[in-house]
């Protein structure tokens, strides 16, 4: 894949676009990205965006549901969408030649779907099956339940999906509401790559605008201090324990950012990793043990999780404490650093051979920073990080905060 030059602009009274020009692409990819997920949910029944997103895919003023499928798929292309606790995409690929096609249906859905009432019903059972095989899934919903321990009664606490409960409250109405609020928002971003320059993708995507944005509304801020963490546990028949621990974060804005995910990555991410090596490999205590790091704009969370013989809880738990205390006394061992920098770095590259990827770099970038930052000085801030801006960013997490915790198995 070629090296892809980045441009974006504010559409007059509009969203802004993002565009990935890649010269001698064959594919392109589309996405359009609404600052709204469940965190916006806030006195409102949960799982209300993620609900709106099922029902763009069930017809406009212009298609059927099938024919919103056939239309892509009979050219050989793909779309689909994800809804995250602070945002909602819909995403669209296939060949340089369909982009005039992602880009009507894609805008077609967003903008116009009609919302059928029966189409309601139908997708109210299948987003209740959807939140049932969840829950039947521990390391599904094991996620669910660390999010309700550190969020606590914030919205970020709530199941993306909502409950049965929440969803049998939602009525068209009430999404017909949601939906205009915020897919006719002016910090929308519309992100594109491929073959096309940024004028090119704006003579395709201007007749498919709405006439009228608003400006968006922020999500309810989340305050640490009114979100104690708290220990849930889930007792049922299982040969397998499936435990979470997770801490409060900076934000995604944060300097500190870079050695966070450094940091994660030495700790639970790959196979050379601490937890992996230490409870895997070298005790034989869990099959699955992995970290992550989530960003918001205000805060984030530092997430462990493991499946492990129910057994092995005690001494699981005091590695993995272990672990993190040697990274906040002492750092980064010899070459661990260059080492997660090297892999960060790699995937980055290999991530950049489809013009998904660097479609979603463009529109996130712009969407979670108002810029798209340069591969190239990213990838120098990642170099950049020292021993010491680990240690001192675990030190800063870890060290005077208990964890959350989550469990799900045998009492």
């Amino acid at each position: 894949m070629s090296k892809a030059i980045y441009e974006w602009r504010r559409i007059p009274d509009g969203p802004r676009l993002a565009v990935a020009t890649i010269a001698d692409s064959e594919c392109a990819a589309l996405s359009i990205y609404i600052p709204v997920g469940s965190r916006d949910e806030a006195e409102l029944p949960a799982g209300l965006a993620h609900f709106v997103e099922h029902m763009v895919f069930k017809g406009t003023t212009r298609r059927t549901a099938k024919q919103i499928s056939y239309e892509i798929e009979d050219a050989g292309g793909q779309i689909n969408a994800c809804t995250s606790e602070d945002q909602t995409v819909y995403e669209g690929r296939g060949e340089a030649d369909l982009m005039p096609v992602l880009v009507d249906v894609l805008s077609d859905m967003v903008w116009h779907a009609t919302f059928p009432e029966a189409e309601i019903d139908l997708e109210r059972e299948v987003i209740g099956e959807e939140i049932t095989m969840y829950r039947e899934s521990p390391s599904d919903h094991i996620g669910d339940l660390i999010s309700s321990a550190l969020w606590g009664e914030h919205p970020l606490g709530n199941a993306i999906s909502g409950s049965e409960e929440s969803i049998h409250a939602i009525d068209r109405e009430t999404l017909v509401k949601f939906r205009d609020l915020h897919h006719f928002r002016d910090d929308i971003v519309i992100a594109a790559a491929g073959p096309f320059t940024a004028d090119q993708v704006m003579e395709m995507l201007a007749p498919h605008l709405p006439t009228e944005f608003h400006p968006g509304t922020p999500p309810l801020p989340f305050n640490v201090e009114e979100a104690p963490l708290r220990k849930i546990t889930d007792l049922r028949e299982s040969d397998q324990l499936q435990l979470s621990l997770a801490w409060h974060t900076p934000g995604r804005r944060s300097e500190s950012r870079h050695a966070l995910r450094l940091l994660s990555m030495m700790l639970g991410e790959i196979s050379s990793s601490r937890l992996f090596l230490e409870l895997r490999e070298e005790r034989g205590l869990c099959y699955q043990i992995g970290s992550d790091v989530t960003f918001f704009d205000e805060t984030g969370s530092f997430e462990v999780n493991a499946g492990l013989d129910p057994e092995s809880r005690e001494e699981a738990l005091e590695c993995i404490h272990r672990e993190i205390a040697d990274l906040v006394e002492n750092g980064p061992r010899p070459g661990e650093l260059d080492r997660a920098k090297r892999l960060m770095i790699a995937q980055s590259k290999l991530a950049f051979e489809s013009t998904g990827s660097h479609a979603a770099w463009a529109g996130e970038g712009l969407l979670d920073f108002d810029e798209i930052p340069s591969p190239a000085a990213w990838r120098e801030k990642i170099l950049a990080v020292t021993d010491e801006d680990v240690r001192s960013i675990a030190r800063e997490v870890f060290m005077d905060q208990q964890p959350a915790m989550a469990e799900i198995g045998v009492g």
